[in-house]
């Protein structure tokens, strides 16, 4: 029988499960050849253990199949996070830990390492019958992990070192700042971490649209943001769903774009091995290694902003750091006297480009873009109201009029007015 435990060591392995359970399609046991049936036994319950309450199952002639049920009206927390809080640790982490954080129980309280040292000796481990043993190397290390955490705080006096606890916040007050920026931020489980310590469950907040899901790419996303920060090359792995071989990438990070619509994360880098700009999914990336600082990164950052006035979504199609290819886009809307809220609509939604008032009926938007195909599902948001249409990039104007022929024909209407 294996073994089984809720607590995960790798969470880059347990990503890799959850992604292909939830976010792909959530496999049978069947249809799961990566690793072994045990295997997917073992993380299957425990994915379950933690999202037990919002799993269900459905039968078919392939088996049964497993798959997430939420209601996001009816939940005020990501259920994800609860993966981050599954970390496993040994007896001599746990142990430690506990001794550390209680010698340094105030913030007034300084010692030494060697006085540290001293203290676990005398008055933590000598009743023990077999003692832990921790050497100074071990709790060194420790107290450089919580320095760099923000737990613990370490001063020079003179030649000594001197460690103490870091002061605890208040957040009292701040509980639904922290309830919304949990839910929404791209590093939200910050915030679940911080709710844990303040003990409410007070939560005002409801969401329609909540892409719980990039929960998972949290750890990912963290590193991209302090590579950006830093201004550093980075190495990343990216596995495509197409591809079963991850290919490693030197990059430098640039932006990360976060759809509103459907959540999903891009990230936006330049490639200093082929001098060229490519996007990446963000949950497609792993083992995120910082490297050295590179100068470019300002220069990199001024062009993106440039770029970015003729980009719809996260498409440059630059190959080559000259390239300025850009497709025109226009469209004329035609509206009666009540329906002024298109118009707000265009100009509320508009990305790039322009909209010109033709008269009191009519208005043109008109853009010139690097992509057209990412701004053609907005454009058949006023098809009803579309006049005229007009697209550089002919084969796609020559696709868009073959889908609406076949949408009169699907509900058997009549083509008055073409666009």
């Amino acid at each position: 029988m294996s073994s089984y435990s809720e607590l995960i060591k790798n969470f880059e392995r347990i990503r890799s499960y959850m992604r292909e359970f939830y976010i792909y399609g959530f496999k049978s046991r069947e249809e799961y050849s990566k690793k072994s049936t045990r295997s997917y036994d073992d993380e299957r319950r425990r994915i379950e253990s933690w999202l037990g309450n919002y799993m269900s199952f459905i039968r078919t002639s392939e088996g049964k199949n497993m798959f997430i049920s939420i209601d996001s009206r009816s939940i005020h927390h990501n259920p994800f996070y609860n993966a981050w809080k599954a970390k496993s640790f040994t007896d001599g982490d746990i142990t430690l830990h506990f001794i550390i954080l209680d010698i340094l129980y105030s913030p007034s309280i300084k010692y030494t390492l060697s006085e540290i040292m001293e203290q676990i000796d005398e008055k933590y481990l000598s009743d023990f019958k077999e003692p832990m043993v921790f050497d100074e190397s071990t709790v060194r290390k420790k107290l450089k992990e919580y320095c760099e955490n923000g737990i613990v705080a370490m001063e020079k006096v003179g030649r000594k070192a001197y460690y103490h606890r870091m002061k605890t916040i208040d957040l009292s007050d701040f509980t639904d700042a922290i309830h919304y920026f949990s839910e929404v931020a791209p590093c939200g489980v910050v915030g679940s971490f911080i709710l844990d310590k303040v003990n409410t469950d007070s939560n005002i907040f409801t969401f329609k649209h909540h892409y719980i899901t990039g929960a998972i790419d949290m750890g990912v996303l963290a590193s991209l943001f302090t590579a950006m920060r830093e201004k550093r090359i980075i190495t990343v792995t990216n596995l495509s769903r197409r591809k079963d071989i991850p290919k490693q990438n030197r990059i430098i990070p640039l932006r990360v774009f976060i759809s509103v619509q459907g959540g999903r994360q891009h990230l936006f880098a330049y490639l200093p091995e082929f001098n060229s700009f490519q996007t990446y999914r963000v949950d497609y990336l792993s083992n995120v290694k910082l490297e050295e600082v590179t100068p470019r990164f300002d220069e990199l950052r001024a062009q993106l902003d440039k770029m970015q006035t003729k980009m719809w979504g996260v498409s440059a199609k630059r190959n080559k750091w000259d390239d300025e290819i850009t497709e025109h886009v226009e469209f004329i809307v035609e509206i009666n006297d009540d329906e002024q809220y298109i118009i707000n609509r265009l100009y509320r939604e508009k990305r790039v480009g322009t909209i010109e008032k033709l008269d009191e009926h009519t208005y043109k938007f008109s853009a010139d873009i690097y992509d057209t195909s990412e701004i053609v599902p907005w454009i058949r948001t006023f098809i009803c109201r579309i006049k005229h249409l007009e697209l550089s990039n002919k084969e796609l104007e020559k696709q868009f009029r073959k889908d609406l022929e076949a949408m009169y024909q699907m509900y058997g209407i009549g083509k008055e007015e073409s666009v």
